[in-house]
């Protein structure tokens, strides 16, 4: 069983669908640590007896250092980002396999302050044809790393950023789940 842990910042969209795929794909969540105190993550791990985490500059003067520590101490070989708002260290990176799920098709809409409904808008506002979102491995630099999957959609004529978040939430559960298969094996 390969062990996993979850960083996420706010609701855990993908925490979610890596949490009721572990016997499909045999992984253990071990730990979910968040750098926010109102991440609904939080909640939902604590509801699901995972063990949690509150790391940030008020609780430590080193995070990542904190966070790489937890990582080791629990055995994990993956780490997801699971929204995710904070850069990681090369120190987290050259240690595990960090793989974060991203709502577009990059290199489009990548790069920081492209999260969520902002990549959403600028897809609607520059009126693109096709979205979509890519699972991919995490480096120094944002959405940069080696991608592992992509799934497109196409956009109907009156897509609006609210039925495009809908659509590419959806789209991320199965890519992260065939993702998730791909590096298992």
């Amino acid at each position: 069983m390969t062990k996993i842990a979850i960083l996420s910042s706010h609701n855990g969209s993908g925490f979610d669908t890596l949490f009721h795929a572990q016997k499909e794909l045999n992984i253990s969540i071990e730990v979910l640590i968040s750098n926010n105190t109102d991440a609904k993550s939080l909640q939902k791990a604590k509801s699901r007896n995972i063990e949690t985490h509150i790391i940030n500059a008020k609780t430590s003067d080193t995070p990542d250092l904190k966070i790489l520590e937890i990582l080791k101490m629990k055995q994990c070989k993956f780490v997801f980002l699971s929204g995710y708002m904070k850069k990681l260290s090369a120190e987290i990176t050259k240690h595990f396999t960090v793989i974060n799920s991203h709502p577009s098709l990059l290199p489009k809409y990548g790069g920081k302050g492209m999260y969520g409904r902002h990549v959403h808008e600028a897809v609607i506002h520059n009126k693109e044809s096709k979205s979509g979102c890519t699972l991919h491995y995490v480096n120094e630099v944002y959405d940069e790393g080696k991608i592992i999957l992509q799934n497109t959609l196409i956009l109907t004529p009156n897509e609006d950023v609210d039925s495009l978040e809908t659509k590419i939430k959806e789209l991320e559960r199965t890519t992260i789940l065939e993702g998730f298969k791909r590096c298992l094996n």
